[in-house]
């Protein structure tokens, strides 16, 4: 099923931003242990074009603080995301190590 649409939840305030339709629907998948309701395709879409967005943002003069809300996820949540992208991206933990710090 795909994300829920503005008109379709009452959740979401009409002035939302355009993160919020998808936002509601996975807090709800997630609430609800009905992780259906946003389509893998859909996540793929989102995560690729947040990761490309952040990505664009990170290399500005003023760059986003956080990519993530850290009390909102786990380590493992984080871990298992960015492992599953390394891998999706063919890269290799040594590939990650030469970026990893170059921010200082």
């Amino acid at each position: 099923m795909a994300v829920t649409t503005q008109s379709e939840t009452a959740d979401v305030p009409a002035d939302a931003s355009p993160g919020e339709d998808f936002v509601v629907a996975a807090e709800q998948a997630l609430s609800s242990g009905e992780l259906g309701r946003v389509s893998d395709a859909e996540l793929e879409r989102v995560l690729t074009a947040a990761v490309r967005l952040y990505a664009a943002k990170a290399e500005t003069d003023n760059p986003p603080a956080t990519p993530i809300t850290p009390a909102r996820v786990t380590p493992t949540d984080v871990v298992v995301t960015v492992s599953d992208m390394i891998r999706a991206a063919g890269l290799n933990l040594w590939d990650v190590s030469m970026w990893f710090r170059r921010k200082g």
